[in-house]
């Protein structure tokens, strides 16, 4: 049984307010996440892009979650052996249950959930990123913030994954590596030069 049972509920294909891990080691281990305002967990068919993209093996990379909501794409770096995965979100809710899944799959060791705002965690942390995801609701728009404070958090070749409805301006020293489109959500696979 849900354990969001009295929440109205959100449809993502043929499952209601749950999604599936699609490759690696938890491969079709099920994430159930709460219906909150803003929460959009990545389509099945945008993660399988997305880690194409970035190769299927994630061994030895640093992985950084900065709007986590249901943890899809944190859970995903685990599964592809990520050695370190941070998922951060404001939302109490949202990380209990984060924290809950953790437990569930077994994955306490390779993951940090935070319960703090993004850009607050990177200016205070001195760890430096591989890979970094950032999803944030639509109506988010600290992105000249957000990209001034993610250059100084980031290792040699590191590449960030943008999802936006509108895409942001990006940095003359940073450059788009790949593009899609998914319904109403444009994505970028970024790099800083």
């Amino acid at each position: 049984m849900s354990k969001f049972k009295n929440q109205p509920k959100i449809k993502h294909g043929k499952h209601i307010n749950q999604i599936r891990i699609i490759g690696g080691q938890l491969r079709g281990r099920k994430i159930q996440f709460p219906n909150m305002e803003g929460l959009r967990p990545t389509p099945d068919s945008v993660r399988e892009r997305l880690f194409n993209w970035l190769g299927q093996d994630l061994t030895g990379r640093v992985v950084l979650d900065l709007f986590a909501g249901s943890g899809a794409l944190g859970f995903e770096s685990v599964s592809r052996c990520a050695r370190q995965v941070i998922l951060c979100d404001t939302s109490l809710g949202v990380v209990q249950n984060l924290r809950r899944h953790s437990q569930l799959f077994q994955i306490k060791d390779k993951i940090q959930i935070y319960q703090q705002d993004g850009l607050k965690y990177l200016a205070q942390t001195s760890l430096k990123f591989d890979l970094v995801f950032l999803d944030p609701p639509f109506a988010w728009q600290n992105w000249v913030e957000l990209f001034e404070l993610l250059k100084n958090n980031l290792n040699p070749n590191a590449y960030v994954y943008v999802e936006v409805s509108r895409v942001p301006e990006i940095p003359d020293d940073w450059m788009i590596v790949r593009d899609g489109k998914a319904g109403q959500s444009l994505q970028l696979l970024l790099q800083k030069q």
